[in-house]
């Protein structure tokens, strides 16, 4: 039997942190050299992009780790663990920390990629007003700009669609302005609804 078989049947076809029924896929619980039973959980997204960091941290989203703290599964005990140390600033979740049992072990395994010490902040595109931004989306420049290389001026008001986010700089997103594919500035766009 696959793995995510072997997920889909354990899990009921729930998320195994939320109970939720939306979207399902196997998450592999870092650092692990293979994906096990053990050491991968069967999650939705939104639990998914929380964990990764893509979505702004939902406490009442994870008020239900006070039931799943109780379960048996190293990789739920490990992303739970981790997760209520992100939120330790609420009650419930010092509470539910509290309660929690986790072997030598495991406790390592959680503590192992520091993710728990980070607070729960997390760094997304945005444009000036504070929208966020997502792949795809179309935008338009609030002041006119040069491009560094080029003797193109992109000028305030440009729109451009279907930009693309760069992965690791927040403040950058990818675009083409005359067939150019150029990197611009999230200070200087506003999204386009």
């Amino acid at each position: 039997m696959k793995l995510e078989e072997q997920l889909q049947k354990r899990s009921d076809n729930k998320c195994e942190l939320c109970q939720s029924g939306d979207t399902l896929k196997v998450y592999e619980v870092l650092p692990q050299s293979y994906g096990t039973e053990e050491n991968s959980i069967f999650i939705c997204d939104t639990c998914r992009n929380q964990i990764d960091r893509k979505a702004e941290l939902d406490s009442n989203h994870w008020r239900c780790l006070a039931d799943t703290i109780w379960s048996e599964v190293p990789g739920i005990q490990v992303i739970s663990w981790r997760m209520l140390n992100r939120l330790k600033n609420e009650s419930w979740a010092m509470d539910s920390l509290d309660m929690m049992y986790l072997s030598d072990e495991n406790l390592a395994w959680a503590k192992v990629t520091g993710d728990h010490d980070n607070d729960d902040a997390v760094q997304l595109h945005k444009d000036c007003n504070g929208n966020l931004l997502q792949n795809g989306d179309s935008i338009s420049l609030i002041k006119s700009l040069d491009v560094k290389g080029s003797t193109l001026n992109a000028k305030m008001g440009t729109v451009v669609k279907n930009i693309r986010l760069v992965a690791d700089n927040t403040e950058q997103i990818e675009g083409k302005i005359e067939g150019q594919t150029i990197v611009i500035l999230t200070k200087y766009v506003r999204k386009i609804s």
